[in-house]
């Protein structure tokens, strides 16, 4: 597998995406909600193979989450521009670190919204609420586990490979 981790600097640096007909919102998902977090995690991830915090407990996944460097966001399509309402269509978490940089820590949508421009409205949005905490740069990481889009859109909207690292996953049968 390849590991790409990527950095924007600034909010002006920013290349926003096509505007996309569907109408989403981001909306808080409350720190002590494992139940919905779980789920939003298996549903969105899992496609990609998001298992690091599957081994996690209850309190550990809780002590996290209520950390205040950390937020946590569903992504909520009310309408889709085909007269379709997507709950649940997606997972944004952050976390600031005390460098002064906001790490996207994960981001993804469910495949019954793809290819409707939310990715690039995600990530944005994403790089938006991230300066808005006050960070000095957002940063993340992908990996060939994930959507063939991911990489290419993270580059369109204005991220910068800092470097790249080679290792060795097993993967469920």
């Amino acid at each position: 597998m390849v590991r790409t981790y990527l950095r924007i600097a600034a909010l002006d640096a920013v290349r926003p995406g096509r505007p996309t007909p569907a109408r989403a919102h981001l909306e808080p998902l409350p720190p002590g909600d494992l139940a919905t977090w779980r789920a939003l995690y298996a549903r969105i991830g899992g496609p990609w193979h998001w298992h690091d915090r599957d081994a996690w407990d209850d309190a550990r996944l809780a002590t996290y989450l209520s950390d205040p460097a950390v937020r946590t966001w569903c992504v909520e399509v009310p309408d889709d521009g085909q007269g379709q309402a997507h709950h649940d269509a997606g997972l944004l978490e952050l976390c600031q670190h005390p460098d002064g940089s906001v790490e996207i820590v994960y981001l993804g949508l469910h495949e019954s919204v793809s290819g409707r421009g939310l990715g690039a409205w995600l990530v944005c949005e994403a790089i938006a609420r991230g300066f808005a905490l006050g960070a000095s740069s957002v940063w993340l990481h992908t990996c060939t586990l994930d959507g063939p889009a991911a990489l290419p859109n993270y580059l369109a909207r204005g991220f910068v490979i800092e470097r790249t690292e080679t290792y060795e996953a097993t993967l469920p049968g």
